[in-house]
């Protein structure tokens, strides 16, 4: 269970959205830690579901095109390979909601080709440069070539920004102690 040193919200005293996403995260997840924590910081919380989330990832601004099954499969990648529990329980749910099957799901650490078609692969390859655990992480010729037969650069621009905000909300979530880390995690306090 989460130990972290900042003060908990009781979801009686949140905002009704915030109620809303504390029963949201607790019902999937079994733990909704991380919105008591996130509740300190009301508008930081808005901004991440309401304008991240619900305008950028769910593409609620109509000027947003890459399609949400790409994102979730990256995002499913990203949590599977950083090892978040709460994260991945609930990112699962939104991923088989996209159309990615559970073999899928369940294979997506080391992905193979019978799996997954060649612009899975790409976005996979991608997200594998962005992951925590990649401190050597580029955008090389090659991937490049691979994600420009099917995204045009606007569109990676975008994968590689939501990329970037789920990493580093990943990397914010161990280092500040509010969700529950699976053996995978590459972030472990020190002894």
């Amino acid at each position: 269970m989460p130990e972290p040193h900042l003060n908990r919200i009781d979801r009686d005293d949140m905002d009704k959205v915030f109620q809303t996403m504390w029963d949201t995260g607790n019902e999937r997840t079994g733990d909704a830690t991380i919105i008591e924590v996130m509740a300190n910081a009301p508008e930081i919380l808005r901004w991440y579901f309401e304008e991240f989330y619900a305008q950028i990832f769910y593409n609620g601004n109509s000027k947003i095109r890459l399609d949400v099954r790409t994102k979730e499969l990256l995002r499913i990648k990203l949590s599977k390979q950083h090892g978040c529990q709460f994260c991945n329980r609930s990112n699962t749910v939104d991923a088989l909601a996209a159309g990615i099957t559970q073999e899928q799901i369940d294979s997506i650490r080391e992905p193979g080709q019978d799996l997954f078609d060649e612009k899975d692969m790409a976005v996979i390859e991608l997200a594998e440069e962005m992951m925590l655990q990649n401190m050597h992480g580029q955008l090389s010729r090659g991937l490049y070539d691979k994600l420009l037969k099917y995204y045009d650069d606007g569109e990676i621009v975008e994968i590689g920004f939501v990329a970037a905000i789920l990493t580093g909300m990943a990397k914010w979530i161990f280092t500040f102690d509010i969700v529950d880390r699976e053996e995978v995690c590459p972030i472990k306090p020190a002894a």
